[in-house]
This record gives C-alpha cells, sequence and structure tokens, in this order.
C-alpha cells in the first residue's frame, strides 16, 4: 500500500468518523423533540413551521401581504440570478450547434 492510499484512507475515515457522530446527534435530537411532544409528528412539524416563521397567524390582511411580499422578493430574486446563468447554458449549447452545421 503506497501513501496516498494510505492518507486517503485515513481520510476517509476520519470524514466517515464525523458524519457518524452528526447522524447519531441528529437522531437524538429528532427523537428528544418528539418525545417533548408527545410523539405527534405533526405537532412537531407544526412548531418547526412556527419557529421558523413559516406559520402564523396574521391578524390584518396588511401582516399577511408583509409575509407574502418578502417571499416574492426571495422568488424574483432567485429568478434574476438562475435565468441568465441558464441562458448563457441554453445559447453556448445552440451556438455549438450552429458551428457544428455551417462547418
Amino acid at each position: 500500500m503506497d501513501e496516498n492510499q494510505k492518507k486517503t484512507g485515513i481520510f476517509f475515515g476520519v470524514i466517515s468518523g464525523l458524519a457518524g457522530a452528526f447522524a447519531i446527534w441528529a437522531m437524538m435530537a429528532f427523537v428528544t423533540g418528539l418525545s417533548s411532544v408527545n410523539f405527534q409528528v405533526s405537532e412537531m412539524a407544526r412548531q418547526f413551521l412556527v419557529a421558523t416563521g413559516n406559520l402564523g397567524e396574521y391578524e390584518t390582511l396588511v401582516d399577511f401581504y408583509t409575509h407574502i411580499k418578502g417571499v416574492e422578493y426571495l422568488m424574483a430574486g432567485a429568478f434574476f440570478i438562475a435565468f441568465p446563468l441558464y441562458f448563457k447554458y441554453v445559447d453556448k449549447a445552440e451556438k455549438e450547434n450552429r458551428a457544428r452545421v455551417e462547418a
């Protein structure tokens, strides 16, 4: 076994150990959260959505619209970033096809 394979094996072992430790921690956190709501998955999901601000009671239409407007801005921002990248990709493929046809 050469030196590179040995280093790769050590690196893989360390990463696997860290991933395993994270998986154990995540499962313990999930089970602890479930036990705090008497193992009701829907109640845990509701509490998560309330805590992250995705679910809430809005007193007025203006409160609801303010929340929706923020989500709309995020979607518009994602579109303005993703569309030019997609267009460049499609345009590049089209130019390559044109070059093949003309040649």
